[in-house]
């Protein structure tokens, strides 16, 4: 199965090590048609560049699109949310200067105030060292409805490694997913996403995207990791957004 675009990959502006031109460069190497900018927005902690990185970023973008004219350079990002009404740490204004939006749910983000924080830290942090299942089931729930909400208040492309840090419910997610035409990550950095789960998502009506969630240049493209989740979970090219049976414009 070959995969055309990546839209899950990091520079130096926020946790990566290369440059955007760098991951360009590997993107071409290895025969992608579109190769996507994906920051995390300013809400995690230590990680996350400035709001006026964005700018920053389509200014370079645009310069290196004059370069490099055999492949789609694009603006996305990794937006965080801050808040159990699925608000985002990028507001609007910054959103629209984007290709593309992609939201994932992380624990170390400034959450919007303390009863977001007390819910999305201490209460996930909690029901992993708690064996209650009254707890774990409050948190997934609360976990899985910020994240709807989020994908039903914006135009966000992709939902990233679901599940990898905060437990989600799988099917209400999925269904929400496909209301609104997002797809779901199959993280080849993380490989977190079981086939289990895959088959539970394809089922509840969800579509898929394959990201490297690249930090490191050489690591842009690679895969490997995603594809055989893929694969084993019964997947076709008509399940995968960034799959060859055609070719999508952001």
């Amino acid at each position: 199965m070959k995969i055309w675009a990546d839209f899950h990959t990091h520079t130096r502006y926020s946790h990566g090590t290369g440059t955007i031109e760098q991951n360009v460069r590997v993107a071409i190497e290895r025969g992608l048609c579109a190769i996507g900018i994906s920051e995390h927005g300013p809400a995690n902690i230590g990680l996350g560049p400035k709001l006026e990185d964005f700018y920053k970023m389509r200014e370079e973008i645009e310069r290196l699109r004059d370069i490099y004219i055999g492949i789609d350079i694009l603006l996305g990002c990794e937006a965080n949310i801050v808040s159990l009404d699925g608000e985002l740490d990028i507001p609007d204004y910054v959103l629209a200067n984007l290709d593309y939006a992609m939201v994932g749910l992380h624990p170390m983000v400034w959450p919007r105030s303390m009863e977001d924080g007390f819910s999305l830290l201490f209460k996930n942090t909690m029901s992993k060292v708690i064996a209650s299942a009254k707890l774990k089931e409050k948190v997934m729930e609360q976990n899985t409805t910020a994240l709807i909400k989020a994908i039903r208040s914006n135009n966000i492309k992709i939902v990233t490694h679901p599940g990898l840090h905060l437990p989600i419910d799988t099917a209400k997610l999925a269904r929400a997913a496909m209301e609104h035409g997002t797809a779901l990550e199959i993280n080849a950095g993380h490989g977190y996403m079981t086939e289990e789960y895959v088959r539970i998502a394809k089922a509840n009506g969800a579509k898929f995207a394959i990201g490297s969630d690249a930090h490191y240049p050489e690591n842009v493209g690679d895969f490997k990791k995603a594809l055989k989740i893929a694969k084993n979970a019964g997947l076709t090219k008509n399940d995968i957004i960034n799959a060859a049976r055609f070719v999508e414009r952001v």
